[in-house]
This record gives C-alpha cells, sequence and structure tokens, in this order.
C-alpha cells in the first residue's frame, strides 16, 4: 500500500472505492483524485483528506490510475491523459462496454490495462468487481486490482469475452433488484398493508433469502421448491409469475443490457 492511486472522475462509484481503500488501510496522502468540478474536489479533499489533482499530475505521478468516468467520455480522457502515462503505469477502467483494447490503441505501446465492471453496492462494500485483464498486464497487475476492489467487496476474475455479460448480470444486476422491490412494495400496498411495513416485508426477506443462496451451498431451484408446498400459496403465485413470462422478460432484459455495453464499446451514444 506504498504505491500512490488515483481514482479520476469520482463520482459516485469513484468515491465508495476511495472510502473503502482508506478503511482498509491506505494512507489519504497515497490516493489523488480528479473531478469535473474545483468545488467537487475540495468535498473529496476535506471529506477523505486525499489530494485532488489534474488529469495530467495524476497520468504523471501516480503508480495506478482508476478511470471511473462515463463510456462516453474514455475517448476524451484517454486523449487527455495519453502525453502523460509511461509504459509501466498500471491502468484500471470501470466503464462499461470500453475493452482494454481500445484503451491501449491510445496509450503508450505496453501499458498494462485492466478492465473491471464493480456495481453500486460498493457504497456498502458488498461490491461484486469483475476483473479481466489485457493484453499487457501481468499476475502482479491483476493481484494489485483485486486488492483494490476487494475493499469493497468480491473479486472475481473473468474472460474479457465474459465482460459484456457479466455487465448485464452484476453491473446493472443492484437495479433489477430494486426494480422487484418497487413492484412487490406496491403488491403489498394492493394488499391493504402500509408502505413502510410492505417495504420492511420486503427488504428483510430479501437479506435473508441472499444469505441462504450465499451460504447454504444449495441450488436456488431447491431453496425455492422448499418454500412451496402443494397447493399452497407460493405455488400459486408462482404460477402467475410463469403465465405473465417473467422468467423470459428477465433473459430477455439481460441479454438487452448485454447488447447495450457492446454498443458503448463501439462508440454508441444513443
Amino acid at each position: 500500500m506504498t504505491q500512490k492511486v488515483a481514482v479520476l472522475g469520482t463520482g459516485k462509484i469513484g468515491e465508495a472505492l476511495l472510502s473503502g481503500m482508506l478503511r482498509g488501510g491506505w494512507p489519504p496522502a497515497d490516493l489523488l483524485v480528479t473531478a469535473r468540478r474545483a468545488d467537487r474536489a475540495e468535498e473529496l479533499r476535506t471529506r477523505y483528506g486525499v489530494t485532488p489533482v489534474t488529469n495530467a499530475e495524476a497520468a504523471k505521478t501516480a503508480d495506478t490510475l482508476i478511470l471511473t468516468v462515463k463510456p462516453q467520455d474514455m475517448g476524451t480522457l484517454l486523449d487527455e491523459l495519453a502525453p502523460h502515462v509511461p509504459a509501466g503505469r498500471l491502468v484500471i477502467s470501470g466503464a462499461a462496454g470500453i475493452t482494454t483494447a481500445f484503451i491501449e490503441d491510445r496509450l503508450t505501446s505496453g501499458v498494462p490495462v485492466v478492465r473491471v465492471m464493480t456495481n453500486t453496492p460498493a457504497l456498502v462494500d458488498e461490491a461484486m468487481s469483475v476483473i479481466s485483464a489485457g493484453s499487457h498486464a501481468s499476475e502482479a497487475d491483476l493481484a494489485h486490482t483485486e486488492e483494490i476492489f476487494g475493499a469493497v467487496g468480491k473479486t472475481l476474475r473473468v474472460p474479457e469475452s465474459q465482460q459484456d455479460a457479466c455487465t448485464a448480470l452484476s453491473g446493472s444486476g443492484p437495479a433489477y433488484f430494486f426494480y422487484l422491490v418497487e413492484a412487490m412494495t406496491d403488491a403489498g400496498i394492493l394488499l391493504g398493508l402500509p408502505r413502510d411495513k410492505a417495504h420492511d416485508l420486503i427488504v428483510q426477506s430479501a437479506i435473508g433469502a441472499a444469505t441462504m443462496l450465499r451460504d447454504s451451498g444449495e441450488h436456488p431451484v431447491k431453496l425455492r421448491e422448499n418454500v412451496t408446498s402443494p397447493a399452497g400459496t407460493t405455488i400459486n403465485a408462482i404460477r402467475e409469475l410463469e403465465n405473465h413470462g417473467v422468467r423470459a422478460a428477465l433473459i430477455a432484459a439481460l441479454e438487452a443490457a448485454r447488447d447495450r455495453s457492446r454498443e458503448l464499446a463501439s462508440g454508441t451514444k444513443d
């Protein structure tokens, strides 16, 4: 943890990563940040004791650069960084759809690049971060990336060819669960419950179900069957979910998210 790490474009995910690293033992003096607005940079300095710098200064002085800008802004950022990034600088990209080749082609030859897709539970140290090596990234580069993102949750290495699928499942995944909780809360209100009670019932059920999935080692089908009594309430609800094509809709939604990730890599903005 003696290397300097710079988080470029420090939004919500970048800030979550920054705070996680500090909790994990990184000295504030070794963490640099960049932000589009001066007031945002000063806010990060005040809150965390880190040093705001320009993108060019970060590229010149940090040992590791973590790029957390939006995919549509990546090309502009790389153009700004390119004159200042030496061959040995580790570059970690957290932008959906942006390939390591896209970044390598715009920086000095031989720069190690690692692609990471994390998700918003980084804000509560429960992120799932999926890591892929570029053509010049070493085992040490991957291990360093795991150390950084391990501060805010779990990490998993995959071939880069699987990144778009992981973005659809994990990167966007929390939104699907929030959507489901929203719909179930509305159903609870329709069934006569106050909103706050419906919300508490659903959230705790979700936490309990997720913990069972993580800790029991059982297949989700088995866990569902354990709740589904013959001719009971649950099987009637499952029948309605199947009748309305919920499973097929989920598959289609994930395919759409994967396809959009691929479009972002090609530069499509709309």
